[in-house]
């Protein structure tokens, strides 16, 4: 293993699309972070190293966790194989980043927090929308009570994004479940961490019925759910999701918080925030630099790993993202999403 103030060599586990955009990322990271390639095409690996610049590539997932010279793993496969492979990364003793949604069952988060805890290692779990801009942007307005006590919420994110016909998480075993419940997962994280007083105490999913016409693309999947959530201060929520329906001006969504005295009014994808409440009304630009947070969950990574700490993103948060979307399941009247 390198030494503290040697950059941390992470290994990818997958080399698809999702490997991409974090490779990409980390170009503004390469002097703290090294990265390798591992795939079960040991040319498609080879292809990412030379592409970003990377240290090594394999041709085996096995290989990467195996190698003395990999502190770390990222699991960038389909959900079906997260666990398999983090148990064998951290049985291997390497720090562990793990895709979100990061598993598909709670016994399977409770399986990794056991070996997590026996191999002494760091498992962040990928959710990135926790770190991004936008959302600390909006844990810090409603910390500072700019808009007093908080009455709704209502989260948008609409976009007609449809799959191929051979796109793996058209295979609600691959991907864990449908849309919402692969996708989805990270605007139920937003909606449920927008502070340490504004939890969602009951909720519940609704999902409308499934478009027959979507399966001449290959997109059979339960593609939108509304969500209804009460949250434990005594404020009430919607989260409208949908990977069917257009969005304005083809990527526009605009969510809102009503409090009390004032709203804040945000493009759901970071791109400004409006204030009207205690103050003057101001508009909020949160940043563009790491729009999608993945740089910053880099960092928090690094520090854990350093440090020995917890991540923000631990196991332990997910789980209660998880505990949401189960009951989220449950009221559907199914269990397997």
């Amino acid at each position: 293993m390198s030494s503290i103030s040697d950059p941390l060599r992470l290994a990818f586990l997958g080399c698809g699309s999702i490997t991409e955009g974090h490779s990409r990322n980390l170009r503004s990271l390469r002097h703290e972070i090294i990265c390798s390639y591992a795939s079960r095409d040991a040319s498609k690996a080879e292809a990412y190293r030379r592409r970003y610049h990377g240290v090594a590539s394999f041709g085996s997932y096995a290989a990467a966790i195996e190698d003395p010279r990999v502190d770390a793993v990222l699991v960038a496969v389909p959900p079906r194989f997260h666990l398999e492979l983090t148990l064998q990364a951290l049985a291997a003793a390497k720090h562990v980043i793990v895709e979100k949604p990061a598993f598909p069952r709670m016994d399977d988060y409770r399986a990794a927090v056991h070996a997590r805890d026996r191999a002494k290692r760091v498992v962040l779990v990928g959710e990135n929308d926790h770190y991004k801009p936008l959302a600390v942007r909006l844990r810090k307005l409603l910390a500072a009570g700019v808009i007093g006590e908080m009455v709704f919420a209502h989260f948008t994110t609409l976009v007609k994004k449809l799959k191929g016909a051979d796109d793996w998480r058209n295979d609600e075993s691959m991907a864990g479940g449908d849309a919402f419940f692969e996708e989805g997962i990270h605007w139920l994280h937003v909606a449920g961490s927008l502070g340490p007083q504004i939890v969602p105490a009951t909720i519940r999913g609704y999902r409308p019925s499934v478009s027959r016409s979507d399966s001449r693309s290959g997109d059979v999947r339960a593609k939108s759910m509304m969500v209804a959530f009460d949250y434990d201060n005594g404020a009430v929520g919607a989260l409208y999701y949908s990977r069917e329906v257009p969005s304005l001006l083809r990527g526009v969504r605009v969510s809102k918080l009503f409090g009390r005295e004032g709203i804040i009014t945000f493009e759901s994808n970071g791109v400004f925030v409006v204030v009207r409440g205690r103050g003057l009304p101001r508009v909020i630009v949160p940043g563009f630099g790491d729009i999608r947070g993945f740089q910053a969950m880099y960092h928090d990574f690094l520090r854990a790993v350093r440090s020995g700490g917890a991540p923000e993103m631990s196991l332990e948060r997910a789980i209660e993202d998880q505990r949401l979307m189960d009951r989220i399941y449950e009221g559907l009247g199914r269990t397997d999403k």
